[in-house]
């Protein structure tokens, strides 16, 4: 079996730190938009509260999921070089996404860079964990 490297470990924990920060500057930005609008509970029907609320669920529902992969790469032996890689990516890629969220009239391409650099980082480490994974029975 493969073993975890400090190295792969801490590539890991750099992404899971940033990646948070991100998640905490939309939960900031959220309360603030609720705040200017004046939407106590949900999204009150308001365009703005909708999509800085669409912004923060979506960031909410890549990032867990892909940091989960990577760490049971890290875990399984991966290579530093792979965390960091596909931590650039996921990082870069939900930096956009927020952006785009965030300012009410934000141009579509940081949408859609974000998506597409959230996705190559998600389904490479997929498909890493995938390989690692087998590797361990087969």
């Amino acid at each position: 079996m493969l073993e975890a490297t400090t190295d792969a470990i801490g590539a890991l924990a750099i992404y899971a730190g940033l990646n948070t920060l991100i998640l905490v500057w939309l939960a900031f930005q959220t309360g603030r938009v609720r705040q200017s609008e004046k939407v106590l509970m949900g999204d009150g029907g308001n365009p703005r509260m909708i999509r800085i609320m669409r912004g923060h669920a979506n960031a909410m529902e890549f990032i867990p999921v892909t940091l989960i992969t990577l760490l049971a790469v890290a875990l399984l032996g991966g290579p530093a070089w792979a965390i960091h890689g596909f931590g650039l990516l996921l990082t870069a890629g939900r930096f956009l996404h927020a952006l785009h969220f965030i300012a009410a009239d934000a141009p579509g391409w940081q949408r859609s860079a974000g998506t597409a650099l959230s996705l190559l980082a998600m389904v490479g480490a997929a498909f890493w964990a995938i390989v690692a994974g087998l590797s361990t029975i087969i």
